[in-house]
């Protein structure tokens, strides 16, 4: 248990068990009890929001599923069992397929697997339809090899989360799309685009608002003026047909690289205008403290005294 004394010129932490006590320099005895009062009273800031957050179940499920999807985003290649944009012509529109445990006989098989899928066309409809094939079965491999991939693109790897052994049997966990890709490897692509997009977009539209709302709150006069008749133009622009706007100007020849950042910038050169309006009210009320007064007069630059002392304020 950590005991302090404000007394005592460096921090010290002792470790006391609940029958036992600590008398330091100053004559002052500390037991167990107010050891752990102390140590409670001595907690950080970020302790105590990370204690009460941890209280609040639903939020605390809600971050583990953020960082489940965060995962999946960032090792998206492995995550694949292929490639997401390969066609397999003979599975458009393939179900998924169910994992076993136990087969038609009803024997169990602690190893899942999956069964084959055979096509056939309805006659009526002339749709294809896929029946599973009970003689045909493939078990499903965690950790294994499979379609050769770039990881991040930068190491050629060839491992994936499951497969199966035979590369040109159907395996379709979630199922294929209308022109036979995989469901499964196209979603976990799809997570990091649309997971990053709102991350990079939130940084950028913060750095943003802290700059011109700052800016803003800290001048005063003809440049607040400027700034905020710039916000209310942003603001006043239909955001769903600015934005489709916006989309249809991106050219059709750009790179999927060059337009997922335009899009992202696009993002947020539009969201930042409430972030500036918040951080220039607290500019405003900040500025007439004593300690920005103080770090101006002891010969702090304007930027040191908006972004070391006002910001983090």
């Amino acid at each position: 248990m950590s005991v302090q004394n404000q007394d005592v010129p460096e921090k010290q932490t002792l470790f006391l068990d609940a029958d036992e006590t600590y008398e330091d320099e100053t004559g002052i005895e500390a037991s167990y009890e107010q050891g752990k009062l102390a140590s409670v009273y001595t907690a950080s800031q970020w302790q105590l929001i990370w204690w009460r957050f941890r209280k609040h179940r639903l939020a605390f499920a809600s971050l583990v599923l953020l960082c489940l999807l965060y995962l999946i985003g960032i090792f998206c290649e492995f995550v694949a069992p292929h490639d997401p944009n390969f066609y397999y012509d003979a599975y458009v529109y393939a179900p998924p397929q169910r994992f076993h445990f136990f087969d038609e006989e009803g024997q169990f098989s602690l190893r899942p697997f999956v069964y084959g899928l055979t096509p056939s066309r309805d006659p009526v409809s002339m749709r294809m339809i896929f029946e599973p094939n009970l003689a045909e079965k493939h078990p499903v491999y965690f950790f294994t090899s499979g379609t050769p991939y770039k990881m991040w693109g930068l190491w050629e790897m060839d491992y994936h989360l499951m497969g199966i052994e035979d590369p040109d049997a159907a395996f379709f966990p979630l199922g294929a799309d209308r022109l036979g890709r995989d469901m499964l490897s196209r979603i976990a692509y799809g997570t990091r685009i649309s997971m990053s997009i709102g991350l990079v977009g939130i940084l950028i539209s913060l750095i943003l608002g802290i700059f011109f709302g700052g800016i803003s709150g800290y001048y005063g006069g003809y440049i607040d003026s400027v700034i905020q008749r710039m916000i209310e133009f942003i603001r006043s622009v239909p955001t769903i047909p600015l934005w489709m706007g916006l989309s249809a100007a991106v050219p059709k020849e750009w790179s999927p690289l060059r337009t997922y950042f335009a899009i992202t910038i696009l993002l947020s050169l539009i969201g930042w205008t409430s972030l500036a309006r918040v951080v220039r009210g607290r500019f405003l009320a900040l500025r007439e403290e004593d300690f920005v007064l103080a770090a101006s007069l002891a010969g702090a630059s304007e930027m040191r005294v908006i972004f070391r002392h006002m910001v983090p304020s």
